[in-house]
């Protein structure tokens, strides 16, 4: 048996062979390996400055102004029942509402109209060109071209020029009477003779406060019209500056050397009704010739002295709003037009020539071909722009005055003003970020959504 035991070979377990399996699995590890070496300075990154302080804003929320005490939702419920915040939700809903519908159908027409100009590539760069200015900059551009003086303000200079074209102005907005010189001012601003005039008088109708270099062009002496008698039916005058250039003369009478006011409105007025008006002279001369024998009192009327068109109050607290929203247009169209654009360059070209063949105008295949097979694209540059809008505060704190700045807030300017502007509570700002950023995820997610189910 030990014979057996000790004559019988050995035998050693059989290795197992390699498997085929290791390498792949080594390779996929390594390129695993590679990839997070790759992306962990973007995640770190992405940690360090989106993740941390969105999760640190959620836990300031539900703390005091010094950040020392826990309030749970008292944050929450201020700033719903603040009447700021309350319009800062509602010019945010006016701009998600307004700007992104204007802006994709702006760029949608002027895309589609591109397309029919000879220098389609330099109109594109133009259109584009405003978003190459920071928002900052635009800013002030526009703070200048809505400022409510006619020589500083772009927009209020052309209102103010079409306005006078139709309208005219008045050339005497700082004409008064002097007191105790027969004249009494009316509760409307317009001036009549303190005692009556009958056919046959001669009345002197003597102004101030008209500087001698702001007299209409042509404007001449009073004096010898002042000397004229009047006929028997007619009741004459002259309307003047009474000021002698240099000094001297007497006031309430017409001095050589003063100025006729021309191009002033006079009515005659008889029982409270005006019977006749007439136009002063070079001289400010008048006359009304054909009355009837009585009383009359002459009136110059509060037209002769209406201050000057200022314009319209673009930063108003009516209009500032609108007035910002302009501005973003002004910066966005170009973004617009080029990305509706590249979508309508890709569109099959057979079938709108099949559509114009068949016998449709443009108008149809804009509305019933172009527009349908637009559709995926106008719908991410519409919720692009929302994002974009809620976001929105460089243009509203730079233009928006400082009066007005309660009138023109967005969230977003709220949640500055709130927790640096002046108001130093951080808890209520960081509510009013919790709050933008929920408003802004559903906008986010049906746009990734999007993107993935265009590259699938």
């Amino acid at each position: 048996m030990t014979t057996a035991l000790t004559t019988a070979p050995d035998k050693a377990p059989s290795a197992r062979p390699p498997s085929a399996a290791d390498p792949r699995r080594r390779a996929r590890r390594r390129a695993r390996i590679i990839a997070v070496a790759f992306v962990l300075p973007a995640l770190v990154l992405l940690g360090a400055l989106v993740v941390h302080p969105v999760l640190f804003s959620v836990g300031r929320s539900f703390f005091d102004a010094s950040g020392t005490r826990f309030v749970g939702v008292e944050n929450y419920a201020e700033m719903f029942s603040d009447p700021a915040t309350l319009k800062a939700v509602r010019n945010t809903a006016i701009w998600v509402v307004v700007a992104p519908v204007l802006l994709t159908g702006l760029g949608l027409i002027l895309a589609v109209l591109v397309e029919k100009v000879r220098w389609a590539t330099a109109f594109k760069l133009l259109l584009f060109m405003p978003m190459a200015v920071s928002f900052l900059a635009a800013g002030i551009i526009f703070r200048l071209a809505y400022d409510e003086d006619p020589d500083k303000g772009v927009l209020n200079a052309a209102v103010v020029g079409v306005h006078d074209a139709f309208e005219g102005t008045s050339s005497y907005p700082t004409a008064r009477a002097r007191d105790g010189q027969g004249l009494t001012k009316g509760t409307d601003g317009s001036y009549r003779t303190s005692a009556a005039a009958s056919p046959g008088d001669a009345v002197a109708l003597g102004l101030v406060g008209v500087p001698p270099k702001e007299l209409p062009a042509g404007a001449e002496q009073a004096y010898e019209a002042a000397g004229r008698k009047a006929g028997g039916d007619e009741l004459r005058g002259v309307v003047y500056l009474d000021f002698t250039p240099g000094g001297g003369g007497e006031q309430g009478k017409v001095d050589k050397g003063e100025s006729g006011l021309p191009k002033m409105r006079v009515e005659a007025v008889r029982d409270g009704k005006t019977v006749a008006s007439t136009t002063t002279a070079s001289d400010g001369s008048f006359r009304f010739q054909g009355l009837d024998a009585g009383s009359y009192t002459v009136r110059l009327p509060a037209v002769n002295f209406a201050p000057p068109y200022e314009g319209v109050s673009w930063l108003g607290p009516a209009l500032v709003t609108p007035a910002i929203i302009g501005a973003y247009l002004w910066i966005w169209t170009g973004f617009a037009m080029v990305l509706i654009g590249a979508g309508l360059a890709a569109l099959p070209r057979d079938t709108l020539e099949a559509a114009r063949m068949d016998g449709a105008n443009e108008w149809q295949v804009f509305r019933r071909i172009t527009v349908p097979l637009l559709a995926p694209v106008l719908t991410v540059v519409f919720v692009t722009l929302v994002i974009n809008v809620m976001k929105v505060f460089d243009l509203v704190y730079i233009i928006a005055p400082g009066p007005v700045q309660e009138d023109a807030t967005v969230l977003a300017t709220q949640m500055w003003l709130v927790s640096f502007g002046g108001g130093n509570n951080q808890g209520l700002g960081s509510a009013l970020g919790v709050l933008l950023l929920l408003l802004v995820i559903p906008a986010m997610v049906f746009n990734v959504r999007r993107f993935r189910g265009s590259q699938s």
